[in-house]
């Protein structure tokens, strides 16, 4: 049986716009109200994200000074996931027909993601993505779970598949960040990094992933063709 696993926010949910919109809020309520600040445009701001740039030096480059970057910064961590802006998610492009075609071909597909159960739960429910990932192919938080680092949270929720789910004679992880290719490289499994979420290629380049490619359809190509040739 082969198994994909893809991480959520990345390859299926583009979340730039709720990120450049918490970016918009925390930098004008941090701001005075006399104060000029340079707000960055969405592309400027997303390019920095990608290339991990720290919120308090993008606040910095915003206009903001030292103490008012850091406040900027802790007010957006405490925003970003939460309600309220979770609405401004997106599907990624040609997502859906992605994930329809790993059904067709009769892949077996599991879901894993640093997001809450009740933060995965709004999102398969406002796009209807549920149909993708019954209820024991989704691997999240809990509503109370207590975050340290998602390099060392995702490896645990990996641990926790690999023992629950069904053996596979191939399983493969696509996702968009270091988490991803941490937790895969960790569990001997093999590890595709897509360009189209909140990492660019030379931060994904780091971790040494067995392949980067552009998007979810092109990781997913990959994967079935090397199966092909596997069973050839």
């Amino acid at each position: 049986m082969l198994r994909i696993i893809t991480d959520f926010d990345g390859p299926v949910i583009d979340v730039s716009e709720r990120y450049y919109r918490v970016y918009q809020i925390c930098l004008e309520k941090t701001r005075r109200p006399d104060q000029q600040v340079q707000q960055l445009s969405k592309a400027e701001f997303w390019q920095l994200k990608r290339s991990r740039v720290g919120e308090t030096q993008i606040g910095v480059i915003s206009g903001l000074d030292e103490v008012q970057a850091q406040k900027f910064a802790q007010m957006r961590k405490q925003t970003v996931h939460t309600q309220p802006y979770f609405q401004y998610d997106t599907l990624a492009s040609g997502a859906v027909d992605t994930l329809l075609k790993i059904k067709q071909e009769g892949v077996d597909l599991a879901v894993m993601t640093m997001r809450r159960t009740r933060e995965l739960d709004y999102a398969f429910k406002q796009y209807d993505l549920g149909k993708f990932f019954p209820e024991n192919r989704r691997y999240c938080l809990s509503n109370d779970y207590v975050k340290t680092r998602d390099i060392e949270d995702k490896p645990l929720l990996m641990a926790r598949a690999l023992k629950e789910l069904p053996t596979a004679s191939d399983t493969w992880m696509i996702g968009d960040t270091e988490a991803d290719i941490t937790a895969a490289k960790r569990h001997g499994i093999k590890a595709i990094a897509v360009e189209c979420g909140i990492r660019d290629r030379a931060q994904l380049e780091l971790y040494q992933p067995d392949f980067i490619v552009r998007d979810l359809s092109a990781a997913v190509k990959l994967v079935l063709e090397y199966s092909l040739q596997l069973t050839a």
